[in-house]
């Protein structure tokens, strides 16, 4: 009998994920590719992103046509010498993440020179041994010139001729002076790169208030300014310790779900409006803005006789207070009714029915009992008087 061949395409794939689609998880905004398992996606372009130290990423041209694949460690150009980096995505996704870059420059896409060899890995690791130090030295040298930044981070090209540092500023600063100190210091072409407090907090990374690694830190890229008006259209308390993130910045899962309120929240009457019964005037107390459900109260400042209704049922008391009429309450038929209790399949089942069941200790009976004589007779004579 002929052996089963897996299908080559499928090989390493467990339902529909596929493993070469998925890149080293130490890094940083790791992209899912799930055209890694088409035949041909490799070879369908010569764009490969490489990503560098934490959020880092570039684009470059395979003109050596080497077969890379993620998670290998390559030689890329640089101006001056080389960096090595290290292969996150192939294939026709590269084309999207290019446009998602906004990279308008065609000399922004360089090439890659080679695999990267052992003497390579020796200059990089001398190089990256030399990063904290290095910042810790030039947070010294801009406090003595009286620069009002935050050195956040410090990353040496892969061969070593060339450093950029990663700074924070609120306002402008003229820091020609500092990168002359600084390539005297350390005899290293200097690059200052100026990021926010979200980029660095993104390099840093950590965990957030949800329990999950920083959205920077994983897959975002881009971002997108953050206001309160956010926070207003979800109901959410605007409390700035609430609201701020690992970067003491407004959280940017803020804007996550604003539009899904935004477009349920138009469906609910306007918050001023005054819903009239034959018993009081109910005013907006809160609600529930996906659900659809509003809480009106009876008291405009305290929670008084508070009743939840429908938007739709809101609605139909504001269009008969316009008309005149006014319900007997807010309730309406459908919602008096009581809902049927559901069946609950446990109800006839005790709680206590895996408990082990105490045995019952019989009490002692501490009466002495009467000695028995050794004499027949005087034992048959007890024995009828307690009978009697």
């Amino acid at each position: 009998m002929e052996e089963k061949k897996e299908h080559p395409i499928r090989t390493g794939c467990d339902r529909g994920l596929c493993a070469a689609a998925i890149g080293r998880q130490d890094r940083q905004l790791n992209t899912y590719d799930w055209l890694a398992d088409v035949p041909g996606n490799a070879e369908s372009t010569d764009l490969v992103e490489v990503q560098f130290k934490h959020t880092r990423k570039a684009y470059y041209h395979n003109v050596n046509n080497l077969p890379l694949k993620k998670g290998d460690i390559v030689a890329v150009e640089a101006s001056p010498g080389h960096d090595i980096g290290v292969v996150t995505l192939t294939g026709r996704l590269v084309y999207l993440q290019i446009k998602k870059a906004n990279l308008k420059s065609a000399d922004d896409i360089k090439r890659i020179y080679r695999l990267a060899r052992q003497s390579d890995m020796e200059k990089f690791r001398e190089a990256k041994a030399r990063e904290h130090e290095t910042m810790i030295e030039s947070r010294e040298i801009a406090k003595g010139l009286g620069l009002k930044m935050k050195i956040g981070d410090v990353e040496y090209q892969g061969d070593g001729q060339k450093a950029i540092f990663y700074y924070i500023a609120d306002e402008r600063v003229d820091f020609r002076q500092l990168i002359k100190d600084l390539a005297a210091a350390f005899h290293v072409r200097i690059e200052m790169k100026q990021i926010g407090a979200r980029q660095e907090a993104g390099r840093i990374g950590g965990t957030g208030p949800c329990g999950r690694e920083l959205c920077c830190a994983t897959w975002m890229k881009n971002f997108v300014s953050v206001s309160t008006g956010a926070a207003r259209f979800q109901d959410i308390s605007l409390n700035p310790q609430k609201l701020a993130g690992m970067c003491a910045k407004l959280k940017c899962c803020l804007n996550y779900e604003v539009d899904d309120y935004m477009e349920h929240g138009r469906k609910l009457p306007n918050r001023d409006i005054v819903l009239q019964t034959q018993d009081a005037d109910y005013f907006y107390f809160k609600s529930d803005i996906l659900a659809g459900l509003i809480t009106y109260s009876t008291d405009k400042r305290v929670a008084a006789n508070l009743e939840t209704i429908t938007a739709e049922r809101a609605k139909e008391i504001i269009e008969m207070n316009k008309r005149g009429e006014k319900p007997i309450d807010l309730q309406s038929d459908d919602q008096r009714k009581e809902p049927e209790p559901s069946a609950d399949l446990l109800a006839g089942d005790s709680i206590t029915r895996f408990d082990k069941a105490k045995k019952k200790k019989k009490k002692k009976n501490n009466k002495p009992k009467p000695k028995e004589s050794k004499d027949p007779k005087e034992n048959k004579e007890t024995k009828e008087s307690k009978e009697s």
